[in-house]
């Protein structure tokens, strides 16, 4: 068995415990964690495989794949342009981004991508074959088509079309892609080892992920609940039950024909710039990244941007019912996955509460801030869970840091 490594603050001793039976008891096959609290990196933990057969360990610089974690990241490179006076959130897309204006899309504005609200959530036609790399086709296949509901009206989670509806946004505002950005605007200057698109000497250190076969549906808790009628249900469960026999989830989450779960660990995909699911980094780069939001968004005399802006960025703006996360009450900002009304104790969803900031991803992954808390936190992994336990780990790391601030 591979060892943990790293660092623990003394005072933290029980985040160490937690982190390191997640990978003696064999329920993470490779994983980390850091935490920088009040500017000093208090936690910053490794250990188990960065493979499925248990050959190669994870070492403090292993990348791997954070799914929508990669969300977060991008909302705050959003939130600089608006600092730059670039950006207008309420703005229609269109001004932006002319092509996008048809089909019904004409009235959709900036904040509808950012708080899942476009009703463009996923692909009419399938996510379009070839190269994951290929950013027109999929931008131009979002600018055609119609929505699947009228802009505005509701919320449901553009789980992989997020990173090409804002990451164009970010193109046709700066001139940059969202990966270029990042590494110049914040991963350069404060030293974060995090990026939306690889490069081939990346690849060395890649962990790969280990992704539950299709279908997720089945895997879903409750999902049986369909079949029951309706008068034998609750009221919140009928709600649920409408959402789930709607299938939005699927076209949300949809895979291409003949693709296997392997794919996300192909040289293509990790290539590729899709800045809603393919960030890679480590834990100690995601800490670091939201301690400097954190603690006033500026560090060694480099500024981000300003904190009033941050702060907007992370004021709820719709909390559901969410129609591709089937009716949960999740609740965004400009991007940022925030604390919802009410505190589910489940290990199906992330302990998002109070004043954290951030996002989780489908693998288990969570990283988020706190300027209350003044806190960075990071916990990334390489081994997707089924439903019931897929944030286990990460919501009992949270509650033990929680306990002790």
């Amino acid at each position: 068995m591979s060892d943990v490594k790293g660092y623990c603050r003394p005072d933290f001793i029980e985040i160490q415990n937690i982190f390191s039976d997640s990978i003696t008891s064999g329920h993470e096959t490779g994983a980390s964690v850091a935490i920088e609290y009040k500017g000093e990196m208090i936690v910053d933990l490794y250990g188990g495989y960065k493979d499925a057969a248990k050959n190669t360990p994870w070492e403090k610089d292993t990348l791997v794949n954070v799914f929508s974690v990669t969300k977060g990241v991008t909302a705050a490179c959003v939130a600089m342009l608006v600092d730059q006076g670039k950006l207008d959130v309420h703005s229609k897309v269109s001004d932006y981004w002319p092509e996008y204006g048809c089909n019904g899309k004409e009235n959709t504005k900036v904040i509808d991508f950012l708080c899942h609200r476009s009703n463009n959530f996923g692909f009419r036609d399938g996510i379009p074959m070839g190269s994951f790399q290929n950013w027109d086709v999929f931008t131009q296949a979002l600018a055609d088509q119609e929505p699947f509901g009228e802009p505005g009206s509701s919320q449901g989670y553009h789980a992989f079309t997020y990173g090409w509806l804002v990451g164009e946004i970010i193109k046709r505002v700066d001139g940059r892609d969202v990966g270029t950005f990042f590494k110049e605007e914040i991963s350069d200057p404060f030293n974060i080892n995090f990026k939306i698109g690889l490069s081939d000497e990346d690849m060395i250190n890649c962990a790969d992920m280990i992704l539950l076969e299709d279908d997720r549906i089945k895997g879903l808790p409750f999902s049986k609940i369909k079949y029951i009628p309706d008068f034998l249900l609750p009221k919140q469960f009928i709600n649920f039950k409408k959402f789930l026999i709607d299938g939005n989830f699927k076209i949300a989450f949809q895979r291409r024909e003949g693709e296997t779960k392997d794919y996300v660990n192909s040289t293509d995909w990790r290539k590729a710039q899709i800045p809603s699911a393919n960030g890679h980094g480590t834990s100690e780069a995601l800490a670091k990244f939201y301690g400097i939001l954190s603690m006033g968004c500026e560090r060694n005399g480099y500024s981000l941007m300003a904190p009033d802006t941050l702060k907007a960025s992370f004021q709820p703006q719709s909390s559901g019912p969410d129609s591709v996360l089937f009716g949960s009450d999740i609740t965004f900002g400009l991007g940022f996955e925030l604390a919802s009304k009410k505190l589910l104790k489940v290990d199906f969803a992330p302990r998002f509460m109070g004043s954290m900031f951030g996002h989780a991803g489908m693998g288990g992954a969570v990283a988020f801030g706190d300027v209350n808390k003044k806190i960075g936190f990071s916990f990334i992994c390489n081994e997707m869970h089924q439903s019931k336990d897929l944030y286990k780990t990460a919501n009992l790391l949270i509650d033990s840091l929680y306990s002790k601030l």
